[in-house]
C-alpha cells in the first residue's frame, strides 16, 4: 500500500512539474514591465516549486527501488537549484533578503508551513557509515588530545556498595519470609485452625463511610478536571489527548523506517553487474581484441608501418576504433588542445575587461534597460535538467507494466542496461594494456623497431617518484594537526527545525503603508535552508546554483547565530572549522604561519566537503580602529587574505564561509561587505514567536525540552508578553535557572507557575529598540 501511494505522489509531482514547465515556457520568456506583477509570478512559482520539491523529497525518501530513486534524485536537485534561481530573482526585485507573500499564500489557499523548505534526507542518509567514522576519528583525537574527556563512569566507595549488597540481601530475605509465612497462613486456613480475629479500632460501618467520603471525592475531582479539559479543548485553548501523545502507528513507521533504509542500502547493482562480467565478459574481450588487431594490420597496408597505441589521455583503443586513420585522431587531439587554451586566454580577457567595464557602466544599463524592456528572467541552468528528468520519466517510468514487480526493490534488466557500458570500459582497459604489449612485440618482429616507451616510462616514474617527494602532507595528518589546533572542532548535534519561530502575517501590511518590518524567524531558518544547506548538500546545486560563498549572520546576542552554524553542519554532515580571532590567537604567528594556516584549512576542507569555515565576532577583523595587540595577538590578521581565501574556492567546493556578528557597525564597511555577499539580519523573537498554543514556540518549546511539564498553572501567553525584548538565549538561561534537579523532582506536588520563570528572567539586560534601529 506505502509503495503504491509514494508512486502516485511520484506522478503527482511529475505532472505538476511539467504544467509548471510549460508555464515557464510561457510566462517568464516575455519581459514584464510591472515589478509588481513580476514578483508575484516569481513568487507563485517559487512557491509551486516548494510543493513540487516537498513531494519529490518524500517519494526519494521512501521509495526502496533503485531505478526510480535514481530519477527522482536528478529531478529533485534540478527543482532544487530552480528553487535557489527564483529566490534571486526575488532578491533582485524587491532588493531584500526577506519577502512578505501572505495575500499570495491566501489567494492560494494555503498556509505558511507549506512554504518551509524541506530539508532533503538523502544528505545524510547517504553518507551515514562515512560520518559516523568520521565523528569516531575525531573524538579519538580529541580524547588524546586532552581536548574532550569521556563521560566518567560513577565510582561507587567501598562502604557504598557493601551498603548496596546489604540493601538487597535483606530484601530478598525478607521476599522468602514473606512467602514463607504466606504458606504457613494457607495451611492453617486450610486446617480450620485460623484463630477468631479481635476487633481493633472503629467499627467496619465507620471505616466503610470514611473510605466513601475519600473515594467520592477523589472521583468527583476527577470529573471536575476532565470537564475542564474538554471545555479548553472545546473553546480551543487546548489539544485534544490524542494529538498531544505519540500513537503506535507512529512507533510502527519508525520501524518501517529503518528496514527500508537496510532495503535502500542494497548494492544489487554490484552483484547485477559482477554477473554481468561472468557471463558476457569474455565475448566482449574476445570482440575488442578482434577488431583492434584488425584495425592495426589495416593502419599498417595504408601507413606502411604499425601505429603507435594511443594513451590512456587520447582515449586508448576506442581513439582507434572511431573509423579514422591514427594521423587524423592525432590531428583532432591537437586541434582540441589548441581550441582549449584559447577559450582559457578569451575567457581571462573577458573577465578582466568585463570587471572595469561593471565598474562604471552596471547601473546606467540595467537601468535603462529595465525601463526600455521591462524585467525578464535570466536564463536557467536546471531547466535543461529537469526537462532531462521528466522525459526520462515520461519514456521509462510513465506507462511501465510492473504487476510482475512484487518486491519494488530494483529492476534487473534497466541495471543490466546501465552497468553493461561500465563493463565494457573495464575490459576495454584490460584489452589495451594486454594489446599494447602485443603491438611492441609485433613492431620488434615485422619492422625491427625498438619501443622507446619504456624510456618514456622510466622517465615519468622519475619525475612521479620526486613529486611524491615533494608533495604535501596527507589529509589524515592534516586533519588531525587542525583537530589538535583547536581548528577543527566537533560540531553540536542540532536540526533547523530546532530554531523555533512562527512566521510573520503583518509584513505585507506593514510594507504597504511603506514600514519595513523586522523579519521574523521563520524567515532566518528559510534563508539559513536555502543560502546554507541545500547548496553545501547537493554537487550539482552548489556547482549550477547562484554562488553564495560567504554568509554573515548578524544579531544581539543570543539570538541563536551559532545555533545555525552547527545545525547547517548538521543537516548537511559538514566539517566545522572555527577560524575566530580568539580561537587563532597565537596560533600560527607571522605571515607565512597564516598563509600556511589557510591553506591546511582549504585543503582540508576541499577533500572533507562538505565544509563550513566558521568566524564568530567576525566585525574584529575588519574593525575601524589601529592594531593595539602584537602581531601574534591582533584580530586583523585575516582582513587581507580572507578575499584570497574566497577566491581560491571554485564551483564544484562546497565550502561555505559563515561569519557570526553581534556588532556589525563597528566594522569597517567597506572590506566587510566585500567578503560577506549575504547579510541575514537575526531578530529577536516576536510575540507569535514567543508563545505558541498549538505549536511548540520557544517558551513551550524550551519548558519541555528542560524536562518541565506545563499545567493550566503556567500562563504561556503571560510570559511571552512580559518577555518582549529578550532574546531565546534569555529564556533558555531563564528556563535552565528555574529547572534544576530538585525542582524537577517537586514537579509531581509542585507544578511550575508562571511568577518562577519571571523572577529568573528579571535578572537579564533585554535588547533594547535602539539597538534594534542601529542593527536595521
Amino acid at each position: 500500500f506505502s509503495i503504491s501511494t509514494y508512486n502516485k505522489m511520484w506522478r503527482d509531482a511529475q505532472k505538476d512539474l511539467e504544467i509548471q514547465l510549460q508555464k515557464e515556457r510561457e510566462e517568464f520568456l516575455q519581459p514584464e514591465k510591472d515589478h509588481v506583477k513580476a514578483f508575484k509570478m516569481l513568487a507563485v512559482s517559487y512557491i509551486k516549486y516548494l510543493q513540487i520539491f516537498r513531494n519529490l523529497e518524500t517519494a526519494h525518501d521512501q521509495l526502496v527501488h533503485q531505478q526510480k530513486r535514481t530519477v527522482i534524485r536528478k529531478v529533485l536537485d534540478g527543482v532544487i537549484g530552480r528553487i535557489l534561481e527564483m529566490k534571486q530573482g526575488m532578491v533582485e526585485l524587491e532588493n531584500s533578503e526577506f519577502h512578505y507573500i501572505d495575500n499570495i499564500l491566501e489567494d492560494l489557499k494555503l498556509l505558511p508551513v507549506d512554504i518551509e523548505v524541506p530539508i532533503p534526507r538523502y544528505f545524510i542518509k547517504e553518507k551515514l557509515e562515512v560520518l559516523q567514522q568520521r565523528e569516531k576519528i575525531l573524538d579519538e583525537i580529541l580524547l588524546n588530545a586532552g581536548l574532550q574527556t569521556q563521560k566518567p563512569v560513577k565510582a561507587m566507595t567501598f562502604e557504598e556498595a557493601i551498603k548496596m549488597i546489604q540493601v538487597a540481601e535483606r530484601a530478598r530475605q525478607g521476599r522468602c519470609r514473606a512467602a514463607f509465612i504466606k504458606q504457613i497462613y494457607l495451611e492453617e486456613k486450610r486446617a480450620g485452625q485460623t484463630k477468631p480475629e479481635v476487633q481493633m479500632g472503629p467499627r467496619p460501618d465507620d471505616a466503610a463511610t470514611c473510605i466513601q467520603k475519600v473515594w467520592r471525592g477523589y472521583i468527583q475531582h476527577k470529573k471536575t478536571e476532565k470537564m475542564r479539559e474538554e471545555e479548553m479543548i472545546f473553546l480551543g485553548m487546548n489539544l485534544p489527548s490524542h494529538l498531544k501523545a505519540t500513537s503506535i502507528s507512529q512507533m510502527h513507521a519508525g520501524q518501517a523506517n529503518a528496514l527500508q533504509g537496510e532495503v535502500q542500502a542494497r548494492h544489487e547493482d554490484v552483484f547485477i553487474r559482477d554477473k554481468l562480467k561472468e557471463t558476457e565478459g569474455p565475448d566482449i574481450k574476445e570482440t575488442l581484441q578482434d577488431q583492434i588487431g584488425q584495425c592495426l594490420i589495416e593502419c599498417r597496408h595504408i601507413i606502411g608501418k604499425f601505429p603507435d597505441y594511443p594513451t590512456k589521455e587520447a582515449g586508448g583503443s576506442t581513439a582507434m576504433l572511431s573509423q579514422k586513420t591514427p594521423e587524423q585522431v592525432a590531428a583532432e587531439l591537437a586541434a582540441k588542445k589548441e581550441m582549449a587554451l584559447q577559450k582559457k586566454a578569451q575567457r581571462e580577457k573577458e573577465e578582466k575587461g568585463g570587471k572595469e567595464k561593471m565598474k562604471g557602466k552596471k547601473t546606467q544599463k540595467t537601468g535603462k534597460k529595465e525601463e526600455e524592456e521591462g524585467w525578464k528572467m535570466a536564463p536557467s541552468n536546471f531547466l535543461s535538467i529537469m526537462e532531462e528528468g521528466s522525459s526520462q520519466y515520461k519514456a521509462v517510468w510513465q506507462n511501465r507494466d510492473e504487476g510482475w514487480d512484487f518486491l519494488q526493490d530494483h529492476d534487473p534488466e534497466l541495471i543490466k542496461e546501465e552497468k553493461r557500458e561500465e563493463v565494457e570500459e573495464e575490459i576495454r582497459v584490460q584489452v589495451d594494456e594486454l594489446m599494447q604489449k602485443k603491438l611492441e612485440n609485433l613492431k620488434l618482429a615485422v619492422d625491427g623497431e625498438k619501443s622507446d616507451k619504456q624510456k618514456k616510462g622510466r622517465k615519468s616514474e622519475k619525475v612521479r617518484a620526486a613529486m611524491i617527494s615533494l608533495a604535501r602532507r596527507t589529509i589524515d595528518s592534516l586533519y588531525r594537526e587542525l583537530v589538535e589546533e583547536g581548528l577543527l572542532i566537533k560540531a553540536k548535534t542540532v536540526n533547523l527545525s530546532d530554531y523555533v519561530g512562527e512566521y510573520s502575517y503583518l509584513g505585507t501590511a506593514l510594507r504597504q503603508v511603506d514600514k519595513e518590518p523586522m523579519p521574523s524567524l521563520a524567515d532566518v531558518r528559510q534563508l539559513i535552508a536555502l543560502y546554507g544547506i541545500l547548496p553545501l548538500g547537493s554537487q550539482t546545486v552548489h556547482e549550477k546554483a547562484p554562488v553564495v560563498k560567504a554568509l554573515l549572520l548578524a544579531g544581539s546576542a543570543g539570538v541563536g547565530k551559532k545555533m545555525l552554524v552547527h545545525a547547517i553542519c548538521t543537516e548537511t554532515g559538514a566539517n566545522l572549522f572555527n577560524l575566530s580571532a580568539s580561537n587563532i590567537a597565537g596560533k600560527y604567528p607571522g605571515k607565512s604561519g597564516l598563509q600556511m594556516m589557510l591553506h591546511m584549512v582549504l585543503k582540508v576542507a576541499k577533500q572533507l566537503q562538505p565544509s563550513v569555515v566558521w568566524i564568530g565576532d567576525t566585525e574584529k577583523i575588519f574593525s575601524k580602529g589601529g592594531q593595539k595587540a602584537g602581531e601574534e595577538m591582533n584580530p586583523k590578521r585575516l582582513e587581507k587574505i580572507l578575499p584570497k581565501f574566497l577566491k581560491a574556492l571554485k564551483a564544484q567546493d562546497r565550502v561555505l564561509l559563515v561569519g557570526t556578528t553581534n556588532r556589525p557597525f563597528d566594522a569597517n564597511l567597506k572590506p566587510f561587505c566585500k567578503v560577506y555577499q549575504k547579510i541575514i539580519l537575526i531578530p529577536r523573537p516576536d510575540y507569535a514567536s514567543r508563545f505558541g498554543k498549538y505549536f511548540e514556540v520557544l517558551w513551550k518549546h524550551i519548558i519541555l525540552q528542560n524536562g518541565g511539564a506545563i499545567t493550566n498553572l503556567l500562563n504561556i501567553s503571560c510570559l511571552a508578553k512580559l518577555s518582549d525584548g529578550f532574546t531565546q538565549g534569555h529564556i533558555v538561561w531563564a528556563v535552565q535557572a528555574v529547572l534544576t534537579e530538585l525542582r524537577l523532582l517537586q514537579m509531581t506536588r509542585k507544578p511550575l507557575r508562571t511568577a518562577e520563570f519571571l523572577t529568573s528572567l528579571a535578572r537579564q539586560d533585554p535588547v533594547y529598540k535602539e539597538e534594534e534601529e542601529i542593527f536595521k
